[in-house]
């Protein structure tokens, strides 16, 4: 069913309560005086409340209206910010070097606005020792509490230990400063500043490097995404202690 609303001729009621281009009440009138006041001021009369008694039409450039709210709902999507959850998952005798990789991850996240659920994961005989996920998950907690805080407890799942990172600062304004540091980014890499002028030339050169540039950035940041959420550290198993 379409959405679109009725415009000039295909309107088919014998009398409308208009409005003017300015908003002004010009009150009910004859659907045959709307339409020639629409040809006189060279605007689309459009239906904007057809379930109205009678429905109301307003005198506008339809052309217009549907190219300024079509920029308007794009903003809005810019700026929408989806709730994202990240996953890492981490092993009780997680080697230091594995755990700093992972918490750099975790950093990035919080970085970004995103909440993120770490997630031990106990095998064989480690289920007998909860508490040292339970450290695990404090000091990682610890370790980023500049950047966020725990939104929900440790608590054990079965075989797993699972808790959830919040940020402190909001998706808003992470993306808000995301763009500001790719804004700058991308004018130091043009040479634009207030002692640089280039040529129409160089300017150009500059702009086709940096969208390369640019294109590669977003190649490796999505695969190192990739790899951070799906990332798990398999730990060879330590055959005397399981003994």
């Amino acid at each position: 069913m379409s959405t679109e609303p009725r415009i000039n001729d295909r309107i088919r009621v014998p009398e409308v309560r208009l409005v003017g281009p300015s908003g002004e009440q010009v009150g009910i009138v004859p659907l045959a005086k709307a339409l020639e006041l629409a040809q006189e001021y060279d605007l689309d009369l459009v239906e904007v409340a057809a379930t109205a008694r009678p429905p109301v039409c307003k005198l506008m450039d339809y052309g217009k209206f549907k190219y300024e709210s079509a920029m308007k709902a794009r903003e809005a999507r810019k700026n929408q910010a989806h709730t994202v959850i990240k996953e890492m998952k981490l092993r009780p005798k997680i080697d230091p070097h594995d755990y700093d990789t992972k918490k750099g991850h975790v950093v990035r996240f919080l970085k970004q606005g995103d909440k993120v659920k770490i997630t031990i994961m106990f095998r064989g005989r480690e289920q007998s020792r909860p508490e040292l996920g339970f450290r695990l998950l404090q000091r990682l907690a610890e370790d980023v509490q500049d950047l966020g805080f725990v939104e929900s407890a440790a608590k054990q799942d079965g075989r797993n230990m699972i808790m959830v990172l919040g940020p402190h600062k909001k998706k808003t304004e992470a993306m808000a400063e995301a763009r500001a540091a790719a804004d700058a980014r991308k004018a130091e890499r043009l040479g634009r500043g207030p002692a640089t002028e280039l040529a129409d030339d160089e300017v150009e050169v500059d702009e086709t490097e940096t969208a390369e540039v640019e294109q590669v950035e977003e190649t490796e940041a999505a695969e190192v995404e990739t790899a951070a959420e799906t990332a798990e550290v398999e730990q060879p198993a330590d055959t005397a202690q399981d003994a």
